[in-house]
C-alpha cells in the first residue's frame, strides 16, 4: 500500500455524533492505515492533545473537545483532515446568517481565522475550499484562535469596504463577549481604559501589554453572575478593537479570563481544567450592526457553546448543593 506523509498539524472539533467515543477508537477510525501501536504511542507521548492537554487513550470524547493531531503517515486515501481540501469535507462551521453580501459564522474555539505562523489553514481558507465557485470571500475582522463566536465574512468587496468603515467608528457597531473571570468582579458596570502596546516574545509569539506608548483602548464590563470566592461571568462591550484587548483589560484589572494561557494564571487555569473547563472562556455572543448594503440593523446572537454552557451549569449546581 502506498503511503504519504501529511505535512502539518490539524485540529478537529468533536461533534455530537462522535461524543462519547473512547479517544483510541476515534483515532483508529480517523487514521485508517496507521498501526494501533503507533496511535497509542503518539497519545502517550503527548503528540495527540485534547483541549491542549495530555489525555489517556481511554478518555471519552465530549462534544466541543478540540483534538490536536500531528502529521502522521497514513494510507493514501485515509480521511485525515491535515490539508484544507480534506478538512473542508469534514469540518462544517455553523452559519448564523447569510445573504448575497455577507456570511456570519459561529467560529469554534481552537480554530484560527486564517493560516500562518505554523498553521496551514484557518476558517477563511476552509470556507474558500468549501465554496470554490465563490468569487470573493474575505474576513471582515478577526477573533483569537481560542475565542469562539460570531465572525463576519464579506462576499462582496463593497460590503467589505463598508464594514471596515463601520469598524473604524465603534459607535456604529455593538460587539459583546461573554467571559468567565477569576474571582468576584467588583462592580455592576465598569469602564476599563488602558493604553495597549503590541510586542513579541523571543520565539516570535505576539503579546500585548499596558504601556504609555500604546494605543488607547476602552472596554465596558457588565457583571452578569457571581459564584462567591470562585468566579464571575461578565459581558464585555468593545468600544475599541485592539489586539487581545478584552484579555489584557480583564487580566490587568486583577480578574483574568479562566483558561487564558497568555494572560491568565497557570495554576488557577489548571485547577479549573481539572473541574472541566478545558478552554479559554471567551465567546463573542452578540453583534449588532447595520447591514453594509441595505442599512437595515442586524441583531445577531450565538449562544454559549455546549462546553462553556455545561461548565456554567456545573457552577450553578455546585452553588445549590
Amino acid at each position: 500500500m502506498s503511503e504519504t506523509s501529511k505535512a502539518s498539524v490539524t485540529f478537529v472539533t468533536v461533534d455530537s455524533e462522535d461524543a462519547g467515543q473512547r479517544l483510541d477508537n476515534f483515532l483508529l477510525k480517523m487514521l485508517k492505515g496507521v498501526p494501533k501501536s503507533h496511535v497509542y504511542r503518539i497519545v502517550r507521548s503527548g503528540e495527540i492533545r485534547v483541549n491542549k492537554g495530555r489525555v489517556d487513550v481511554t478518555y471519552r470524547l465530549i462534544e466541543g473537545d478540540v483534538l490536536r493531531i500531528p502529521p502522521v503517515r497514513v494510507a493514501e486515501k485515509a480521511p485525515v483532515p491535515a490539508t484544507v481540501s480534506n478538512a473542508a469535507e469534514l469540518v462544517q462551521i455553523p452559519i448564523v446568517f447569510e445573504d448575497d453580501a455577507l456570511i456570519v459564522l459561529n467560529k469554534p474555539s481552537g480554530m484560527a481565522v486564517h493560516g500562518g505562523s505554523g498553521i496551514s489553514f484557518g476558517v477563511i481558507e476552509l470556507l474558500r475550499a468549501q465554496r470554490p465557485q465563490a468569487k470573493f470571500l474575505e474576513l471582515v475582522h478577526r477573533l483569537d484562535r481560542d475565542t469562539s463566536g460570531l465572525l463576519l465574512v464579506a462576499k462582496k468587496r463593497s460590503a467589505l469596504v463598508k464594514l471596515h468603515e463601520v469598524l473604524r467608528d465603534n459607535h456604529r457597531i455593538d460587539k459583546r463577549y461573554l467571559a468567565l473571570v477569576q474571582g468576584v468582579w467588583p462592580n455592576p458596570r465598569s469602564h476599563i481604559k488602558f493604553k495597549l502596546l503590541k510586542y513579541e516574545l523571543p520565539d516570535g509569539e505576539r503579546r500585548v501589554k499596558v504601556h504609555s506608548d500604546g494605543l488607547t483602548s476602552h472596554t465596558t464590563v457588565n457583571l452578569k453572575q457571581v459564584w462567591p470566592g470562585k468566579a464571575s461571568l461578565v459581558e464585555c462591550e468593545l468600544k475599541t478593537g485592539r489586539t487581545h484587548q478584552i484579555r489584557v483589560h480583564l487580566s490587568e484589572s486583577g480578574h483574568p479570563i479562566l483558561g487564558d494561557d497568555k494572560y491568565g494564571e497557570a495554576s488557577v487555569n489548571k485547577a479549573f481544567s481539572r473541574e472541566g473547563l478545558k478552554r479559554m472562556f471567551l465567546h463573542a455572543w452578540r453583534l449588532c450592526v447595520d447591514h453594509p448594503l441595505t442599512g437595515v440593523r442586524m441583531e445577531l446572537e450565538a449562544p454559549l457553546p455546549p462546553e462553556l454552557q455545561s461548565y456554567i451549569d456545573k457552577l450553578n449546581a455546585q452553588g445549590k448543593s
